[in-house]
């Protein structure tokens, strides 16, 4: 049965990229058919559902373009504005399905539904995945977390229930993950603060007091009996000096760690492969809060390399060129009015683009804010890298450094800890213009290796990360940086665990601890002062690039 499935998922995907072309007609053809009453197309298309009608009609937009009809839906009025059927709910963000047999330890976070005025509800596709009946009953035999642990309202509760009963589930487990690479280190991060006390548990067979979420308490009584040489034998592995290749000795039949590790997530790939050694990071789909887009028909392949194959029969998809001028300008881009927008199948090889969607779910030409690079074809259908978001993500005067500058600078910077057992955990950025003129301040948080303490990283060192990533800006900036336009790029270094701080305090208002991104640049007065307030070293570039 398996390998029936498995050949006729492998059939399937041959037919849709074979006839791409096609079926992004149809898509287009049935969401138009289905939608063409609706007020908002009834002012473009006037009840025509031809594709060059669409196509010369219906603007592009964003979120804040659709924001006002969004909203009259939510206060009630009917939901025929945007599109046909009735709307029963709204989805807050995209959860990709999970369809690899076996069980698995995979970190899962319900937040909670929220009740817009017209009383329809708003929740992330996976909390309301979480929810389905289907996933609830499958839950015991595919994953080591019960679903009280996953809805448990305190997020540090539950993810300490869910690592406890992955380990006492340890030998059924054949993978480990979750959406995010961050939420798979928060959950390792996790257990090397807490492992001695789980542990302890698992050797009583009792959950530690501070756990007092009665659903998270009740779920334990149902597994959870004294097991001394299962918890000698986790302590043994965790009391080592060093955690290189921990998620492999303590789930020794776990296979790949399954998370996006592309895009923002990128940054954790190095921590990921020490923790992991040798265990592939599998990155196995791309989607977006409007759309489940492709997969990774490579899952094996190293994260900088994944390229995903987007799926013509989930929505109608169409390209904004961007044009890379960034030898003159080192900045990305593209002109809405005066540059026509690209058809899946009409992609070339090597250029970057902006994805738009029109979904069946009222999506009409949505801008949906990734920038892609097509990397080759699979079939008739291209197949793309994720470059970045389209944002600028700092500027102090006319320069422009977007996410994907930063990374490459950073990348560049910290190889010089590598070689002396230091890694770079995590990052992030912001302008700081409290004094003329403004300069880039980097946050990073700093691990040895080996037991090795940050107290015995040389501060030359430092200085030397410093000019390095000024030295793999680009152009403008370090022009900007030799007429004193700019001033010497900052790097702070914050004592361990300030990151988890940041992590907590955006969970805090509301962000699910599965769904959580790390900003790549700091715009919070409240999160800024979080890091801030937990540096422990300051280190300026020296001296302008040449």
């Amino acid at each position: 049965m398996a390998t029936n499935g498995y050949e006729g998922g492998l059939k399937m995907i041959e037919e849709l990229t074979t006839n791409a072309e096609q079926i992004q007609d149809q898509e287009l053809g049935e969401i138009l058919s289905r939608n063409a009453g609706t007020e908002y197309l009834r002012g473009f298309l006037h009840g025509q559902t031809e594709k060059q009608l669409f196509k010369k009609h219906v603007p592009i937009v964003t979120y804040e373009d659709l924001k006002p009809y969004i909203d009259r839906i939510a206060n009630g009025e009917t939901s025929d504005i945007l599109v046909a059927e009735p709307v029963t709910g709204f989805y807050l963000r995209h959860f990709g399905d999970i369809n690899q047999a076996g069980k698995r330890m995979e970190l899962m976070f319900a937040r909670p539904e929220i009740e817009t005025p017209s009383g329809l509800k708003a929740a992330s596709v996976s909390t309301s995945i979480y929810n389905e009946s289907k996933f609830r009953t499958n839950l015991p035999k595919l994953y080591t977390s019960p679903i009280e642990t996953i809805f448990c309202p305190d997020p540090n509760q539950g993810l300490y229930c869910q690592l406890l009963f992955g380990l006492i589930q340890r030998d059924e487990v054949v993978m480990v993950g979750s959406l995010f690479a961050s939420t798979v280190l928060r959950g390792i991060k996790f257990l090397e603060n807490h492992w001695q006390e789980l542990c302890y548990d698992i050797k009583t067979g009792r959950l530690s007091d501070w756990i007092t979420d009665s659903g998270c308490r009740n779920a334990a009584s149902l597994i959870m009996k004294p097991n001394p040489e299962q918890a000698d034998l986790i302590e043994s592995i965790c009391n080592y000096k060093s955690w290189e290749g921990i998620i492999r000795k303590l789930w020794t039949k776990a296979r790949y760690i399954g998370c996006i590790c592309t895009g923002a997530m990128r940054q954790y790939t190095t921590e990921l492969e020490f923790y992991c050694r040798g265990l592939p990071l599998v990155s196995a789909f791309y989607a977006c809060s409007e759309a489940f887009c492709g997969l990774n028909l490579e899952p094996l392949c190293k994260p900088c390399d994944v390229s995903y194959t987007l799926l013509p029969n989930v929505a109608y998809f169409e390209f904004l060129p961007v044009k890379n001028e960034r030898d003159e300008s080192f900045e990305m881009k593209s002109n809405d009015e005066d540059t026509e927008l690209v058809d899946l199948v009409n992609v070339k090889a090597g250029q970057c683009y902006e994805l738009v969607v029109t979904t069946c779910a009222g999506l009409y030409r949505y801008k949906v804010g990734d920038v892609l690079m097509v990397s080759g074809f699979y079939n008739n259908a291209p197949q793309f890298q994720f470059v970045e978001r389209k944002n600028v993500l700092l500027s102090v005067d006319q320069e422009k450094t977007s996410e994907t500058d930063l990374f490459k600078a950073v990348t560049e910077a910290k190889a010089l800890l590598d070689p002396l057992g230091f890694i770079l955990t995590e990052y992030t950025s912001y302008v700081d213009t409290s004094s003329a003129p403004g300069h880039y301040v980097l946050f990073w948080e700093i691990k040895g290796k080996e037991g090795k303490h940050c107290k015995e990283l040389d501060p030359k060192i430092m200085v030397e990360c410093c000019s390095r990533m000024e030295e793999s800006l680009h152009y403008t900036y370090k022009i900007y940086r030799k007429r004193n336009i700019i001033a010497a790029l900052e790097i702070r270094v914050v004592k361990q665990g300030s990151f988890e701080a940041l992590m907590d305090y955006f969970v805090s208002k509301g962000t699910s601890l599965s769904q959580y991104k790390k900003p790549s640049c700091i715009k919070s007065e409240e999160a800024l002062k979080i890091l801030d307030s937990r540096v422990i070293g300051t280190y300026f570039s020296p001296k302008p690039p040449l």
